[in-house]
């Protein structure tokens, strides 16, 4: 693109073009999160029937609902390399329509067996979901603008558990109606809406600026002429990008490495909260649901309130860091204390939670260009969801072993600390060594980053 066309648009037109798009497709992808995220975790309202029903232990239980995370991630790069090529409302359709039969199906396990396999093809369905809109946004927003973005998309998770926990309480309450159990009414019901929905999306999801009926070709082009200018000194710094070049990049492993322990801790969570809250004291399967409502209520304030602070590099390590202690001693809280203030703790860590998801990925984002981002966002969503297979396994064994489902999350509290201690070892792609840009001047396309970086 010419100079003309990068700069013959004003910074309040870009800012309108900008809140557009937030308006357009932010909500939308929010509401399938928020669907995702609901068929992803529901089993942990079904945890303690499944044992009484079925007879699949705490430790069985808790292999099952990490398996969903090996099929994930295993299938999640080919998914978004596929979703480059396809389209973005065509490939997250197909998701959909997927996961949504599938969760659904799970209503008709019989044993330990047919549970795992059910959990496996979830997990394969669903691959590419996150990483895909993560990949999207780059389409759309540039770097300042994308953690907030982010942010808002993973408050889809909050709400999901929000909306969630009380309705699967009611769903339980089912037990009996049509010959079923409440669980199995619980993945039917909550099922469904995924296919719905993935109709919605072929409606109305653009796949790019382009194609958009709402953005004219001259903020199509400008929009794109600003991300091919951050593209191009990703690549004028490190070259080619085949994917390969992935696992040589020290930078993107650490990423990996302090997401990674942050999936621990939230699916952890996800998976046992209920039933952490449900042993504390005789509840109903109601008020156990209100009650875990509240953690995650507190994640979607601090969803909307805390990424758009990450607006450099310094600040979004910062931000990262102190999410992940927070969470840390928001576990140890709840551990030491007794349920009320447990339940505070658990909402303290809660406020934390999506700092890190919505954050991370600008560093490795910012070092990949191409396919290469496509493929590198994938293999990091991949890598670090890995967690979401030992955080719940890791649970359940230790329950298994002590009595206490909520023993496991003393060593949740210190991956997360580890994880804080790495994150400050983070760089961007743009960001130098204070010796290497003496005498240098910066890029003036980065300088908001470059100077809290």
């Amino acid at each position: 693109m010419t100079e003309l066309t990068t700069t013959e648009r004003t910074d309040e037109q870009r800012r309108e073009l900008s809140k557009r798009i937030f308006r357009r497709i932010v909500p939308l992808l929010c509401v399938v999160y928020v669907i995702s995220f609901l068929d992803r975790t529901n089993i942990g309202f079904a945890k303690d029937r499944l044992e009484v029903d079925l007879g699949i232990s705490a430790a069985a239980y808790g292999l099952g609902a990490g398996l969903f995370f090996l099929t994930y991630a295993l299938f999640e790069v080919p998914s978004n390399l596929l979703m480059r090529k396809v389209g973005a409302k065509w490939w997250i359709a197909r998701i959909m329509i997927t996961w949504g039969l599938l969760s659904s199906a799970t209503a008709f396990v019989q044993g330990e067996i047919s549970f795992y396999v059910l959990r496996l093809l979830l997990g394969a369905a669903e691959a590419g979901l996150f990483p895909g809109v993560i990949l999207y946004f780059t389409y759309w927003f540039t770097r300042a603008e994308r953690a907030k973005a982010n942010g808002y998309f993973l408050l889809g998770a909050s709400i999901a558990n929000i909306v969630g926990s009380p309705l699967a309480g009611v769903l339980l309450s089912l037990d009996g109606l049509g010959g079923l159990h409440g669980w199995q009414w619980l993945f039917i019901v909550e099922g469904i809406p995924a296919v719905v929905l993935a109709f919605v999306v072929l409606r109305a999801l653009p796949n790019s600026p382009h194609s958009a009926s709402w953005v004219t070709e001259e903020e199509a082009r400008d929009l794109q002429a600003r991300l091919d200018a951050e593209a191009d000194v990703a690549q004028d710094r490190k070259g080619h990008n085949p994917v390969m070049r992935i696992l040589r990049d020290g930078q993107i492993l650490l990423a990996i490495a302090v997401y990674f322990c942050h999936q621990v801790a939230i699916y952890a969570v996800a998976y046992f909260l209920p039933s952490i809250i449900g042993s504390a004291q005789s509840l109903s399967p109601i008020q156990t649901g209100l009650l875990s409502m509240l953690p995650w209520l507190a994640s979607g304030i601090g969803a909307l309130l805390l990424p758009r602070l990450a607006t450099t590099a310094s600040r979004a390590r910062l931000l990262i860091a102190s999410a992940l202690i927070v969470m840390a001693a928001g576990f140890v809280l709840g551990l030491v204390t007794g349920p009320v203030f447990g339940l505070i703790g658990m909402c303290i860590s809660g406020f934390a939670f999506w700092c890190v998801n919505s954050t991370i990925f600008t560093f490795p984002a910012s070092r990949l260009t191409g396919a290469a981002l496509a493929g590198g966002l994938a293999f990091v969503n991949s890598c670090g969801i890995l967690g979401g297979f030992v955080g719940p396994y890791l649970m359940g064994l230790i329950e298994n072993a002590t009595g206490n489902p909520s023993s496991g999350l003393w060593a949740v509290a210190a991956l997360l600390l580890i994880g804080a201690g790495l994150t400050m070892l983070l760089r961007q792609g743009h960001e130098r060594p204070k010796a290497e840009t003496l005498g240098h001047k910066t890029n003036p396309a980065l300088d908001y980053n470059q100077s809290g970086g």
